[in-house]
């Protein structure tokens, strides 16, 4: 369960997440200075960096925790940055007004809260089974 917990999250933020953001609307988007798309492809090499790496420890080195530990930090990142999002300005709204929702919710806050939530479940469990 732990593997698949870890693995969920690293295809949230490794590939879905890329592959909503090499676009029109976030890497190409003409509206975005260049400074500000240098940082999304960044962010984005950086996190697909870490999802590789977590699958690596997951499966090679058999190792959840520091991998469960990363996502957690990715993912907790993302909610923190959404919570922050109006003593910066930010918003998860595209230019035009509209926002990937579902029942009303943006995706991301879903997915990622899920996930959060789920690595804090796996990471909580492993101290306890080590107790």
């Amino acid at each position: 369960m732990k593997k698949s917990i870890i693995i969920f999250s690293v295809i949230l933020y490794a590939i879905v997440v890329p592959f909503l953001e090499i676009n029109a609307t976030h890497v190409f988007n003409p509206d975005w200075t260049p400074h500000v798309r240098i940082h999304e492809v960044w962010q984005l090499i950086t996190n697909s960096s870490l999802g590789i790496l977590c699958f690596w420890l997951v499966w090679v080195k058999n190792e959840t925790k520091i991998s469960a530990v990363i996502s957690l930090v990715v993912t907790g990142s993302f909610l923190l940055a959404y919570l922050l999002q109006d003593l910066y300005g930010g918003s998860m709204k595209y230019l035009d007004g509209s926002e990937k929702t579902l029942f009303g919710i943006n995706i991301g806050i879903i997915g990622f809260g899920i996930a959060f939530v789920l690595l804090l479940v796996t990471i909580t469990r492993n101290k306890k089974a080590q107790q």
